[in-house]
This record gives structure tokens, sequence and C-alpha cells, in this order.
């Protein structure tokens, strides 16, 4: 069961017996637009990237991490900026 989800078995008879419905409920509640759920979190991005594993040398890695939180991204872009004026195999291992 997912961590998240809250026990829904009820354990009253009596409506009257019914759990208050707080501010939390209600943050957690699902919301609906009409008869369609709206997703909340992260909107599905228009280009996904894939994950791969990849080595590196270790004074790059360290480089890129230094910058701080989206290296990643800025590798990726740092990659992309080299692709537009160099092909893979200009690049002899």
């Amino acid at each position: 069961m997912n961590a998240n989800k809250c026990n829904t078995e009820a354990a009253w008879v009596d409506p009257d017996d019914a759990p208050e419905l707080t501010d939390a409920f209600f943050k957690r509640a699902d919301e609906f637009n009409g008869t369609r759920l709206v997703r909340r979190g992260r909107p599905k991005a228009d280009v996904v990237r894939e994950r791969i594993t990849i080595r590196l040398e270790p004074d790059v890695l360290a480089q890129f991490k230094a910058s701080g939180p989206g290296w990643q991204t800025r590798m990726n872009a740092a990659l992309a900026d080299w692709l537009k004026t160099h092909t893979p195999g200009d690049l002899k291992a």
C-alpha cells in the first residue's frame, strides 16, 4: 500500500461519529473539474529526458556539482551547445 494513503476503513457506524473535516483533509482531497480528475504535482514535460548511466572524470563531475542545484541541466546544456559546432565523431578516444 502507498505510504501516502491513509486507511479509509471506517470504524464508526453512526454518521455523527464521523471524523471532523479539517483543512488538512480538504488539502489532500481529490479535486474534480466537472467529471475530470485534476492531476496534482509537476506537469508532464514536453520533452522527456532519458535516464542513462555515464562515466565521467571526477574533476569534470566535481565542477558541475560545485555549481549547485541544476548541475545536470547545465551539463546537458553544455553538451547541446558543444554539438552545435561539433559532431561526436570529432573526438577520438
